[in-house]
């Protein structure tokens, strides 16, 4: 068996770095999330999706696509947020196995009060912290993984 390609000190600090700073960036933002708009930052993700749709409805299926998450994920976020009447729910009439998530005016309302604090938010612990170069370092760097993994390339 061949010897695994352990990380070096530099490739380790690179890795280190990346796993603290997006655990440290998400509780942040969900923290923020909750406090301020009750809602958790997967929630606000969906309500932030279908605000940029057409007609603020997208199809769970491709919901969960664009959300990198498993559809029963979804199905969970979307069924918290249709109790809290953000989302409703409805057959897609194109496709009888197909459903519909559909921001609510409440919802668009919700997301419209948090954007702020939430963009501010990023901004303060992300954006403002890199200068431009860096900016565009992470963008291209962090864009070629997630077009790895996207493309299915072998895990080694």
């Amino acid at each position: 068996m061949d010897e695994p390609r352990w990380l070096d000190e530099h490739e380790m600090a690179a890795w280190r770095g990346f796993i603290t700073a997006g655990i440290l960036l998400e509780r942040r933002l969900d923290q923020q999330l909750k406090e301020d708009a009750g809602l958790s930052h997967p929630q606000y993700e969906i309500l932030a999706r279908l605000g940029d749709a057409p007609g603020g409805e997208l199809r769970m299926s491709g919901l969960a696509d664009l959300l990198l998450t498993s559809r029963s994920g979804v199905t969970y976020q979307v069924g918290q947020l249709e109790k809290a009447g953000l989302v409703t729910r409805r057959a897609c009439p194109s496709d009888v196995r197909g459903v519909i998530a559909a921001l609510t005016d409440a919802g668009r309302e919700r997301l419209r009060a948090s954007a702020p604090g939430h963009v501010a938010l990023v901004r303060e612990l992300l954006i403002d912290v890199l200068d431009r170069d860096q900016l565009a370092a992470l963008a291209d760097s962090l864009g070629a993984v997630g077009r790895r993994l996207r493309d299915g390339a072998p895990s080694g």
